[in-house]
């Protein structure tokens, strides 16, 4: 069988671009269609990226596409539209901020579309693009956005099937698309076994987070809380908001940037907590990595984190984004006895287990084989 694997782009290295390439393990002959790619972030993710056989679009020659794919968002219906696709039985799309489930197909060519999230900013969610600020960019971006909604929609018709990486994306698949979905969740990078010895969780003191850091993440509030109850918080990663964040932060908050595997283990395994405040995340997957490490998470009662973070089970859901909503839980889970606290760290790891590689090549095989 004859497959193609498609993504929006490849100039960031997140969720989505970690199930396109587990993906492209599964099916490593399939050649890989995209918008654009920077290669730099390809080789550092990618140890085999010399074998894959990567196609780009015409949009990829355009100079500096890399910074101006946003506000060239309305060419997206003809990038997705000019790939020639025949000559394949199988089309697997991942889709999510540049809908590279536009792509068309024809009979007997099928298409499964792997919907991460729809366009957040074409459906009034809370982005991180700074556009509204300016109101002439204001007026062009609801002009285009109307336009570009309404092809959303016409592109979400043309999969026979839809997988959705949460409930909660398989909720706005049927709200914006009318379209129902299979949902398998993303594969996550977890240790098989981990050491929860009670004298080892005596020594976890401080606590992390994972995120790109900008405004939609609310680290802020993160770093606010952390500095009310006086804990040590380590912060891996980087963005836009660093230098803001850096500014409001005490010498209690500790800014890590990337981390190698090794250091990620380490900070993982010595952390007490994991703080997640992110709004409308669909999935999370850098809170199931924690959990992997045995670490328990705290995040904000929203989105996909409802399904993976059960309120005083594997960690707590905090309410409000509010410093008293978030301080409240950290204090939770410093209150905890030793007992208490290690049957935590002993559910979040075994939650982490429902996300293994083995799980999602299963449960895609099985779609594949009733599609085809």
């Amino acid at each position: 069988m004859k497959i193609a694997l498609v993504h929006d782009h490849f100039f960031e290295f997140g969720g989505a671009e970690r199930v396109m390439l587990a993906l492209k393990e599964l099916f490593p002959a399939a050649d890989v269609y995209t918008a654009a790619y920077n290669n730099d972030i390809l080789k550092q993710h990618v140890s085999n990226i010399h074998e894959w056989n990567i196609k780009t679009s015409w949009a990829a020659h355009i100079p500096f596409f890399n910074k101006l794919y946003s506000p060239l968002r309305f060419l997206t219906p003809w990038i997705w539209e000019s790939f020639n696709l025949s000559g394949y039985d199988l089309i697997i799309s991942s889709s999510g901020w540049f809908m590279s489930k536009g792509v068309i197909t024809k009979p007997p060519t099928k298409h499964i579309c792997y919907i991460h999230h729809q366009p957040k900013y074409l459906y009034y969610y809370e982005t991180s693009l700074e556009w509204q600020k300016y109101k002439l960019i204001k007026i062009y971006g609801h002009f285009i956005n109307h336009f570009l909604r309404m092809w959303d929609y016409i592109s979400s018709q043309r999969p026979d099937y839809f997988i959705a990486n949460s409930d909660e994306t398989k909720r706005r698949v049927k709200k914006f698309y009318r379209r129902d979905a299979y949902v398998i969740y993303p594969p996550v990078n977890i240790p098989l076994k981990v050491n929860l010895d009670v004298g080892l969780l005596k020594k976890r003191t401080y606590f992390i987070t994972l995120s790109r850091l900008v405004k939609t993440k609310n680290i802020d509030l993160l770093i606010k809380s952390s500095e009310k109850l006086n804990i040590k918080f380590k912060i891996i990663g980087k963005g836009r908001d660093e230098n803001y964040l850096r500014k409001i932060a005490r010498e209690n908050v500790e800014f890590l940037g990337q981390v190698s595997d090794e250091e990620f283990e380490d900070l993982y395994k010595n952390a007490k907590a994991f703080l997640f405040a992110a709004k409308d995340e669909e999935f999370g997957i850098a809170p199931i990595e924690a959990m992997g490490y045995g670490v328990p998470v705290i995040a904000y009662k929203s989105g996909g984190l409802k399904e993976t973070v059960r309120d005083g089970i594997n960690g707590y859901l905090f309410s409000d984004l509010t410093l008293d909503s978030i301080s409240e839980k950290i204090n939770d889970i410093i209150s905890l006895s030793e007992k208490e606290y290690s049957k935590m760290c002993e559910n979040a790891h075994l939650e982490s287990q429902r996300y293994s590689m083995g799980s999602f090549r299963n449960k895609i095989n099985e779609i594949i084989e009733m599609a085809v």
